[in-house]
């Protein structure tokens, strides 16, 4: 009978030292906006407006279909306190660059959400830095 018991109370030492379950608290909410982001990607395929990404040393150049203003988020897969985000505008052109030469070298998900000609836009694309 005592060991029955040290066995209970060991079980929930155990139990209450453990760390409590890690979730997603805005799993929810970020339910409710997949519509809205599938939306937005669904329209880069049907105005056929897909940039170009082109990385030259520590640069990156990303070409439009069209003027753009918006944000590029540099999401590193491995560690969420490296990700960065840059204002992105074309102006007159259709072209905008961006140093990163502050980013780690190694593989990022670039994240490109803009707005041109009314429409928003929302494009996802991985890439490696050198």
């Amino acid at each position: 009978m005592g060991l029955f018991m040290l066995f209970i109370i060991l079980m929930c030492v155990k139990m209450f030292s453990l760390p409590a379950d890690e979730y997603d608290h805005h799993y929810y909410e970020r339910g409710l906006n997949f519509d809205k982001d599938y939306a937005k990607e669904r329209q880069v395929v049907t105005d056929k407006a897909q940039p170009m990404i082109r990385i030259s040393g520590r640069e990156v150049n990303i070409t439009f279909a069209d003027q753009a203003v918006g944000t590029a988020r540099f999401v590193r897969p491995s560690s969420e306190a490296l990700d960065k985000t840059f204002n992105i505008s074309t102006d007159a052109g259709k072209t905008t660059a961006m140093s990163v030469s502050s980013l780690a070298k190694g593989r990022w998900h670039i994240v490109l959400e803009w707005k041109s000609d009314y429409k928003n836009y929302l494009y996802e694309k991985e890439v490696d830095l050198q």
